[in-house]
């Protein structure tokens, strides 16, 4: 079901908050609202033909402002994920940033992209445009940071994510999405008997906090190998280090390849609904919905339960401005950051 855009017309910042419905013939619906630059619903159909809303959030933006849940189906940076210590260095230069994860930093601070209203424009019936200037200094980042992202969905059923962005100083930049996905339905159950396949041989490693170490960790023989596809839940309770400092899945996947290329599939399989993740990033953060029952009710009216969503959010490493042996997430003035990612809805075939 559609949600009506007088759900999302307010202001907030005295910026006007809307809600965009991009469809393509098929019937295959997205709505993006301005608000964090997000994803607040994607109606897909199952097997039967049967189109159902797979992304849980909220029916209205005062439920998006006031939830726990603050990055549910958001744009998130300057830098997505963590940066440990809450501080990096560019030219011998220390910035600290925002701490608001112990004494780390998380998604972009207190204040990050997912609470921005961002300037829009609705190109076509597919296509919508979203523009912030995050302002040197704001979270304690150093630079002017002009950023456009594009929300386009195809006849292929995708839902394709154009991130770019430009400086005028020397900056660290990770953008991704934080889409909390269920493929039965939202608020229709645990994701634990979803069936997962990564492309990846292995994860940054992680200390208390969930901070890299730096290095990367072999993925063979262990809960994290989902190199074939692989039940959920078939090793969440393994006796594991880094299944225990995340509650469960919280990893960066080092995906491989370069290039645009399949990152992971997930497939339902009462529903058959599939969903294939397409990157050029070198990372993917699978998280298997380890929040504590949600106390904002979601879409259908239903409490959102312990793990019964999943993101996959297309991203540079984790503490990658810390971190030498991981590739840099540093943009000068001189470049443009650009990334895409496609999240592409199909349903199961015989072939």
């Amino acid at each position: 079901m559609l949600i009506s855009k007088e759900n999302f017309n307010k202001q907030l910042d005295n910026k006007q908050v809307d809600l965009f419905t991009l469809k393509n013939s098929n019937g295959f619906t997205a709505q993006i609202t301005n608000y964090g630059a997000r994803i607040v619903s994607v109606l897909a159909k199952d097997s039967q033909g049967n189109f159902d809303d797979v992304v849980l959030g909220y029916n209205n933006i005062d439920d998006y402002v006031n939830s726990e849940q603050k990055y549910m189906g958001a744009t998130v940076g300057r830098y997505a994920n963590r940066i440990g210590g809450a501080q990096f260095s560019i030219n011998n230069q220390t910035y600290k940033v925002a701490s608001n994860k112990g004494y780390n930093h998380l998604h972009g601070g207190i204040v990050g992209f997912n609470a921005k209203v961002w300037d829009a424009n609705q190109i076509s019936e597919t296509k919508v445009e979203l523009f912030y200037l995050s302002v040197d200094g704001e979270e304690g980042y150093p630079g002017n940071l002009t950023t456009v992202i594009t929300f386009e969905v195809s006849e292929e059923n995708e839902l394709k994510i154009s991130y770019s962005a430009t400086t005028d100083k020397a900056t660290a930049i990770n953008l991704t999405n934080h889409s909390y996905f269920n493929l039965l339905g939202e608020g229709k159950g645990s994701i634990n008997d979803h069936i997962m396949q990564i492309n990846a041989d292995g994860i940054t490693e992680v200390v208390a906090g969930s901070i890299p170490t730096g290095k990367t960790r072999p993925v063979a023989n262990t809960a994290f190998d989902f190199n074939e596809p692989t039940v959920i839940g078939n090793r969440i309770n393994d006796e594991d280090d880094q299944l225990k400092i995340g509650n469960g899945y919280d990893q960066n996947y080092v995906i491989n390849g370069t290039g645009m290329r399949c990152a992971a599939i997930v497939t339902e399989p009462i529903t058959g609904r599939t969903l294939e993740v397409i990157t050029d990033e070198p990372g993917m953060q699978f998280y298997g919905g380890n929040f504590p029952d949600a106390k904002t009710l979601g879409k259908r009216g239903d409490v959102y339960k312990f793990r019964s969503a999943f993101c996959l959010e297309t991203q540079h490493f984790p503490d990658s401005p810390n971190q030498p042996n991981f590739s840099s997430t540093i943009l000068d003035p001189s470049e443009t950051y650009k990334s895409t990612c496609i999240y592409k809805f199909g349903i199961i075939t015989n072939d």
